[in-house]
């Protein structure tokens, strides 16, 4: 059973930085793309930033220039390293994974709040 397992969250000030953490596991022999989507209250689920298994990345245009993801493949885990943050980057955090093999599939962590404020 594939589970992703986010960490990293919490409270921080404007200007700020945090970094999290998203953890695959259950077996997994491929993960195609790994990302982070959030969403604030009233507001729909948005991208963040995706890595493929070759490390192309995307970001969504409300970070570019201030979040940077990264991925390590023998461990199964994407990062997003956050700086500059402002108080619109405060939401929950989902992470996510499309993966192949016998376990083939999109799957979502449960998700992590990020609150920016003074």
């Amino acid at each position: 059973q594939v589970q992703l397992v986010e960490s990293g969250g919490g409270l921080v000030q404007p200007g700020g930085s945090l970094r999290l953490s998203c953890a695959a596991s259950g077996g997994i022999f491929s993960i195609y793309v790994m990302g982070w989507y959030r969403q604030a209250p009233g507001k729909q689920r948005e991208l963040v930033a995706t890595i493929t298994s070759g490390s192309r990345t995307n970001y969504g245009d409300s970070v570019k220039g201030r979040i940077t993801i990264s991925r390590d493949n023998a461990k199964n885990t994407v990062y997003l390293q956050m700086n500059s943050l402002k108080p619109e980057d405060t939401a929950v955090y989902y992470c996510n994974a499309i993966i192949g093999g016998n376990y083939a599939g999109n799957y979502w962590g449960q998700g992590i709040q990020v609150t920016v404020s003074s």
